[in-house]
């Protein structure tokens, strides 16, 4: 990243139920990476997958953060609001020839994978190189997926990857890619659970912009139930939620975010102002991973 350039992070929760706690960790560390690092730090809901959502769950979401002391810089962008510049983005990719219709069925995918010598979960390339006769002839009777034909180094690795899916939904990859350059983010923080992606983001990334400088990608580590599984939604007794209607304050929540880090306690109870300033002097960014 060049010297001169600022420093903007950003949280981009889904707004499909209620925020878990792991959820609330990582939008901790993301707001505490960008403050220290003197930089804006921005907020996006990612509710391009519109029958996933759940009313009044993206007011809920900001209505939590704020209860916490997190702030933002700017409007909050919504993603469902941007479908001309994902579709801008896929004519860019596909004036390169880097997009292509695919037919596959799951089963279709996965009978290649199991084949010997084949790796799992990267796509085979089975409707790569089809010719447009029996392109026109398997639109008749399926509409396609869209995907990005990546480079001849990352085929084997990563696999070309789904951007826009059959339904007609612009699929995650390429939708967090065109958000991050349009807001111009130059650094994000997410959980571990993300990591698979970023070589798919990275590739993204410079074949939409190449002479932007890359984007920083810092991952946390996960943050795990009493019996040793990933919190999700569907925890209901681990969501701020619950936290909030026992009684327990804000301060106390982020105590025992911080805390669960494993890093040297702060107590019962902290302001997001107050830990940001004991952080300062603090390697607390050792729990991040790129």
């Amino acid at each position: 990243m060049s010297k001169t350039q600022s420093i903007i992070g950003r949280y981009a929760p889904s707004p499909t139920g209620d925020l878990h706690l792991g959820n609330l960790r990582t939008a901790m560390l993301a707001w505490l990476k960008a403050r220290l690092d003197g930089g804006k730090f921005l907020l996006r809901m990612e509710d391009l997958d519109q029958p996933r959502v759940v009313t009044g769950s993206a007011d809920q979401i900001l209505r939590d953060l704020e209860w916490l002391g997190l702030d933002w810089d700017g409007e909050v962008l919504y993603q469902s609001k941007r479908a001309q510049a994902y579709e801008e983005a896929l004519a860019l990719l596909d004036s390169a020839a880097l997009v292509y219709p695919c037919f596959c069925s799951r089963k279709d995918i996965q009978t290649a994978i199991s084949a010997p010598h084949s790796k799992a979960a990267v796509y085979p390339g089975i409707c790569r190189d089809l010719g447009s006769e029996s392109r026109q002839r398997k639109r008749v009777l399926k509409q396609p997926a869209f995907r990005v034909r990546v480079s001849d180094s990352l085929e084997h690795d990563v696999g070309d990857f789904v951007i826009k899916r059959a339904d007609g939904l612009f699929a995650y990859q390429l939708a967090v890619v065109v958000d991050d350059l349009y807001q111009d983010v130059t650094q994000v923080v997410r959980g571990a659970d993300l990591y698979d992606s970023l070589t798919r983001q990275q590739y993204l990334a410079h074949t939409l912009a190449p002479a932007r400088p890359p984007i920083e990608y810092f991952h946390a580590p996960l943050m795990l139930g009493e019996d040793g599984v990933r919190l999700a939604k569907r925890d209901g007794a681990d969501s701020i939620k619950c936290w909030r209607e026992s009684g327990k304050t804000a301060e106390q929540l982020l105590a025992f975010l911080y805390n669960s880090l494993g890093l040297e306690s702060v107590g019962e109870q902290i302001s997001l102002v107050d830990l940001s300033q004991r952080l300062e002097s603090q390697a607390w960014q050792g729990i991040l991973f790129a």
